[in-house]
């Protein structure tokens, strides 16, 4: 692993910066037939405002439960979460999930505009937040569209349309490009980086392509198989803005990418090995 671009899991902590996000000891039980199990264990984590982070790790390893308890969803067993907030009466966060998590009974404008209204901002506010964002996704041309009429990708374009007019503090996203076919998941990256570029959320970004973490990242953080703790954290060094294919040209992006796989490869077969012992009826839950 070279030294450039990795750091151990001791790295997550940045006690000097801005952090927004900040977890301490964290962990993570299930009570899974009578047996204890243990999803993610004491992980300490700052993550400064206004970086991107990628999650990158084997299946089961918690990375779905992590993202869960930062959108206070779960409640973890032991440490602690903060989160810093910013201007009174701005949400949180808002989470874009891997399938379609859109309404099917709204067009494209209501789904975009469904935070906003549920805040009951300004009517003329809203027109000028949707409108924009809809430009940046593409999706200006269907907003009287209705879900059904729509591709998968352009489902997608919708969630991170309305994730962003709703203007939270931190961006959750769990894998929200994997279902889709390679073209389109380049075009959804892209304008991603587009948007992030213009609004330079703090991000939290779940994805088990290598590629598409360092693509899109500030830095990324390795996990272990489950239990899930950090094993290794990796700076991103791609100035932005960023073209996502002529970044991947780029020979220390190779490098970048090599080394992480390098950090997962155990880890990977780890948690095959844990997968292929667990009775049948538990998979399910270790998917998490």
């Amino acid at each position: 692993m070279s030294s450039s671009t990795a750091a151990p899991a001791a790295a997550g902590v940045t006690p000097d910066a801005d952090v927004q996000i900040r977890l301490r000891g964290l962990t993570k039980q299930f009570d899974v037939r009578g047996k204890t199990v243990t999803a993610l264990d004491s992980l300490d984590l700052d993550v400064p405002r206004g970086q991107f982070l990628v999650i990158v790790g084997p299946s089961g390893c918690g990375k779905t439960t992590l993202l869960r308890m930062l959108a206070g969803l779960d409640a973890p067993t032991a440490g602690q979460v903060e989160v810093q907030g910013g201007r009174e009466g701005r949400p949180e966060n808002s989470m874009v999930f891997q399938g379609d998590s859109i309404f099917p009974w709204m067009s494209v404008w209501d789904n975009a505009s469904y935070g906003l209204t549920m805040r009951g901002v300004p009517r003329t506010e809203i027109k000028e937040t949707v409108g924009h964002y809809l430009d940046k996704t593409g999706l200006a041309a269907f907003a009287n569209a209705y879900p059904h009429q729509l591709s998968g990708g352009m489902r997608q374009r919708v969630s991170i349309a309305r994730a962003f007019a709703n203007d939270p503090e931190i961006l959750l996203m769990d894998e929200p490009f994997s279902a889709l076919d390679e073209q389109n998941k380049t075009l959804l990256q892209a304008e991603l980086l587009r948007i992030w570029d213009e609004t330079r959320k703090t991000v939290v970004f779940i994805t088990h392509s290598v590629d598409e973490a360092v693509t899109l990242s500030d830095r990324i953080m390795v996990m272990t198989a489950q239990p899930g703790r950090a094993k290794a954290f990796v700076d991103v060094p791609f100035e932005r803005p960023r073209d996502v294919l002529e970044l991947r040209h780029q020979s220390k992006y190779g490098e970048i990418v090599y080394d992480i796989w390098q950090q997962l490869r155990d880890e990977v077969s780890r948690s095959q090995a844990q997968a292929g012992s667990a009775p049948q009826k538990k998979r399910s839950w270790l998917r998490r």
